[in-house]
């Protein structure tokens, strides 16, 4: 059989009334397919993927068959098919919606390296099609909304490299290696992010400048400062824009110039430091 892409397997029947299919592609992973989606009759015919298929369910229930017998997501439930693993797909009681993603073998090889602690490793492999765990599904459904909604490329970048990890570590059961201390490549990305806090960076573009891989920059981020790079960067933009606001700058003008999306996004981030808003920082100091 030949591999299916998600968006052929999608065109197999026609969608119905309440039923939706969003495709989207995660810009920090070279055109990863996403796919958001609900469906009450839509049917899978049986396919094939030269990807991993990983994803969970949010609501409702959705069934397959895949290596000879046939399983069943539910909220809660990581969802996982091998390259080539031939399989289907249909609502059970009545209908699901999901979230999923098509990593190439090579993205999960990367973090695989990266967990295990050397560059040789072989093509990971999930040995359950269903698990249940709560805390994995949350996270990569953080991890895919954030994406999707494509306001915070850094943070939706860092969200899904954790989930992939937790996947791999927890339901591949890779030999998670231990982190050594990393502190020159550390100290150089702490540098950028506080130099370049401004810009549209991506943990690609630390990654790079570091030296280490994507995740494994994670790991050893977070067991040098206690922040993974993500919230470090934020917090820094919190840092820069408390100093605008102190000389009376509006938090408009601060959130465009400290880098966050727009004002809301810096009044979340601020308020969450500092217990105020941006503008009432503001206010206590022009009063």
């Amino acid at each position: 059989m030949e591999p299916t892409r998600q968006t052929e397997a999608l065109g197999i029947l026609p969608l119905t009334m309440g039923e939706r299919a969003d495709i989207f592609l995660a810009r920090p992973f070279d055109k990863l397919e996403c796919l958001s989606a609900t469906f009450s009759k839509h049917a899978y015919a049986p396919h094939a993927h030269d990807t991993f298929v990983v994803g969970t369910i949010e609501s409702g229930c959705e069934t397959w068959r895949a290596r000879g017998r046939r399983h069943y997501g539910r909220p809660g439930d990581l969802c996982f098919i091998n390259p080539l693993d031939v399989h289907d797909g249909e609502a059970a009681d009545g209908g699901y919606s999901y979230r999923m993603t098509y990593p190439t073998v090579g993205l999960l090889r990367e973090i695989a390296a990266a967990l295990v602690g050397r560059e040789a490793v072989g093509t990971p492999f999930f040995a359950e099609p269903a698990v249940h765990d709560p805390e994995g599904a949350a996270l990569f459904s953080l991890a895919h909304r954030t994406m999707q909604d494509g306001g915070d490329g850094f943070g939706g970048e860092e969200l899904l490299l954790r989930a992939y990890a937790h996947c791999l570590a927890r339901h591949a059961r890779l030999p998670v290696g231990e982190i050594g201390r990393e502190t020159g490549p550390i100290a150089r990305a702490r540098d950028l992010l506080e130099q370049r806090y401004e810009e549209d960076l991506s943990l690609a573009d630390v990654a790079e400048l570091t030296g280490l891989a994507r995740h494994r920059l994670i790991r050893a981020f977070r067991a040098e400062t206690g922040m993974t790079p993500h919230a470090y960067l934020v917090d820094v933009r919190v840092r820069r824009a408390r100093e605008q606001l102190r000389r009376g700058d509006k938090p408009g003008a601060v959130a465009a110039a400290t880098g966050f999306c727009d004002q809301a996004h810096l009044t979340r981030a601020f308020k969450a430091r500092y217990g105020v808003t941006p503008g009432a920082f503001r206010g206590a100091h022009l009063s």
